[in-house]
């Protein structure tokens, strides 16, 4: 494998922890974390821009990812997790309670996959389609953080 298959590799497994045997959707959400907490040191102002690069090269690496292995949609890329789970977190102050409450109800629209998350799913192919029901899932649990966090529960 070259070189830069590697990389690609590395990045779409979410640091090969989409090569985890058992629930590499979950493993890949935890990695996510590292780049959720990048909201705490990022000015608000780049947020929007944070998001859309990352979003943008989870496509990317998805798509790269997908053509090495030559299966569509394979469980071990997870960049799409990491996407997801920092779309979740974008609308809410990232805390110790927003961390744990955005990861499971994320892990819970990633894994059931409701409308509109199924639709995004069936109607991509490619990188968008590894991609985007994750960012769909992503902007469902914001909308429900956001909900709670207005709420005063966190």
């Amino acid at each position: 494998m070259f070189l830069n298959q590697k990389i690609i590799m590395f990045m779409a497994t979410g640091f090969f922890s989409g090569k985890i045997p058992f629930a590499p959707g979950t493993f890949g959400t935890i990695a996510a974390v590292p780049f959720a907490l990048l909201f705490l040191v990022i000015p608000p102002y780049l947020h929007a821009i944070y998001v859309t690069c990352l979003i943008l090269a989870a496509i990317f690496f998805a798509d790269k990812a997908q053509e090495i292995i030559n299966k569509k949609d394979p469980g071990c890329i997870v960049i799409d997790e990491i996407a997801g789970y920092v779309v979740a977190l974008s609308m809410v102050p990232v805390t110790l309670y927003t961390l744990a409450a955005g990861f499971l109800i994320f892990r819970f629209f990633d894994i059931l996959k409701p409308l509109p998350v199924k639709y995004f799913e069936d109607s991509f192919s490619g990188g968008a389609g590894i991609v985007l029901d994750d960012i769909m899932a992503g902007i469902l649990t914001a909308i429900i953080l956001k909900i709670i966090y207005l709420s005063g529960i966190f």
